[in-house]
């Protein structure tokens, strides 16, 4: 383990994935994965504007400021930017990375239960990557959001049976 004195204080904070529908995308990852928006940053003048996705592990602050530096704190969120206009273009689509040339593979989110997670995702009509019992690799699964990018649902409990048999 480096917890070096230098680098005290760090946090992976976010990672950043374009989108072309900020409707569509923010309710998938609310109301599909359960995520809350944190905070949304327009900027107008450089036609974009930034969605700040997470779970929060404490109440989000009122005051905008507050909230703007409280937001940067916080660990392991999706910055969903949204370049305006690529909304209308029905042609216009993002490279989710695991198309060739791979890139970006996914993002991951543990659940309590797999099985129990894909029924309500299939329930919600989301798209499956692989299901939990697909392939060689049991117990967790894959989904796409509306940008094609995919989600990897797991839980630490079945992974810890996949890694250590």
């Amino acid at each position: 383990m480096t917890n070096q004195a230098e680098t005290s204080g760090f946090v992976m904070n976010q990672t950043m994935m374009r989108i072309k529908d900020p409707e569509k995308s923010v309710a998938f990852y609310r109301d599909v994965l359960g995520m809350a928006l944190l905070e949304k940053f327009d900027f107008p003048e450089m036609s974009f504007a930034l969605y700040f996705m997470g779970y929060p592990m404490s109440d989000i602050p009122e005051d905008r400021a507050d909230r703007a530096r409280w937001v940067f704190d916080q660990p392991a969120l999706l910055e969903l930017t949204h370049n305006y206009g690529t909304e209308d273009d029905a042609d216009f689509s993002y490279h989710n990375g695991n198309d060739e040339p791979r890139g970006f593979g996914h993002i991951g989110i543990s659940v309590p239960d797999v099985y129990a997670a894909c029924e309500r995702f299939e329930s919600l009509g989301v798209e499956f990557v692989k299901r939990p019992d697909d392939g060689n690799m049991k117990g967790l699964a894959f989904i796409r959001d509306p940008d094609g990018y995919w989600v990897e649902i797991l839980s630490s409990a079945g992974l810890g049976k996949l890694i250590l048999g």
